[in-house]
């Protein structure tokens, strides 16, 4: 302990920089997706199981940071250091800290913002439920309190064990993140459209998720795996729902456009000119007008 405490006595500035731009970025990378979801004043778009796997994936993240011995190391070593190389040292599990924070935040959103079902949407069969929303901050809750306690009793009464033990988060964590953007894909395709899903987090979010992971590796190094990988397996699947996502977009825009074109010049799809475009009478001009007579 006393050797790593010595290591990282003095940080390199350059890393430190990095570091702090890389918890900003997650914080801003979220802000978008947060907006969307306020500004639309839904959650439509947005598929129940993303959202609780992503919830638990991060609880499981940040539990698997915090009981890691080496992270656990740098945090002891704070009273021998300086305050300065104690933030340093410290900047990996902010990072995480603040990623699990704002999606946690994501799932209060769409609990909040649940879309209501109306007439339009009776024949939706995956039009979701008020009882997947319970589930979803159920499980959740349950999750958090179970990894809690367990750490809790790692810590204090199985220390020998405690590396085992975020290991199985990791793993845990790695998992449900290889799967959480799959039910969003489906969703995503099913839709073929994003709504509520927010098209510029993703394209902050789906490269700086290597950057994350690079720097969460050069921190905890190989014996790390369990954490930095989470952020390697979310990039690659985040970044297929981001092509398909602008892929829609791309879409309607040119669909937009081309209703545009149409209707400025009085065209059909067909191109031929409307039934009543234009102010000349036709065949199917009413007899009567407003005024009473036919010009």
């Amino acid at each position: 302990m006393k050797d790593r405490c010595k290591e990282i006595a003095s940080p390199d500035i350059s890393n430190f920089v990095v570091s702090i731009i890389i918890v900003l970025g997650i914080l801003v990378s979220y802000l978008p997706q947060h907006y969307r979801i306020i500004s639309r004043k839904s959650s439509r778009g947005i598929s129940p199981m993303f959202v609780l796997l992503g919830t638990v994936s991060g609880t499981a993240a940040i539990a698997n940071i915090l009981t890691l011995p080496a992270s656990r190391t740098d945090m002891g070593c704070c009273k021998d250091i300086s305050p300065f190389a104690c933030t340093a040292a410290l900047l990996g599990i902010a990072q995480v800290g603040v990623q699990w924070t704002c999606f946690f935040f994501i799932m209060l959103l769409f609990l909040i913002f649940f879309p209501r079902r109306t007439e339009q949407d009776e024949d939706e069969e995956d039009f979701p439920t008020w009882i997947e929303a319970i589930i979803v901050l159920s499980v959740s809750m349950a999750f958090f309190i179970a990894v809690f306690i367990g750490s809790v009793v790692f810590i204090y009464a199985q220390p020998n064990h405690l590396q085992g033990w975020a290991n199985f988060l990791g793993i845990v964590g790695t998992i449900l993140a290889s799967i959480q953007y799959i039910p969003q894909i489906w969703t995503t395709w099913k839709l073929q459209d994003v709504m509520s899903l927010s098209i510029p987090m993703m394209c902050i979010q789906t490269p700086g998720s290597f950057v994350f992971a690079a720097s969460l590796a050069a921190r905890l190094g190989i014996e790390g795996w369990s954490a930095w990988g989470l952020y390697c397996v979310s990039g690659t699947l985040q970044g297929a729902l981001l092509v398909m996502g602008i892929s829609f977009w791309l879409r309607d825009r040119r669909q937009m456009k081309n209703n545009l074109e149409i209707g400025a010049n009085g065209n059909s799809p067909n191109g031929h000119h409307g039934a009543n475009s234009g102010n000349s009478p036709s065949e199917q001009t009413p007899l009567l007008t407003e005024s009473g007579v036919r010009h």
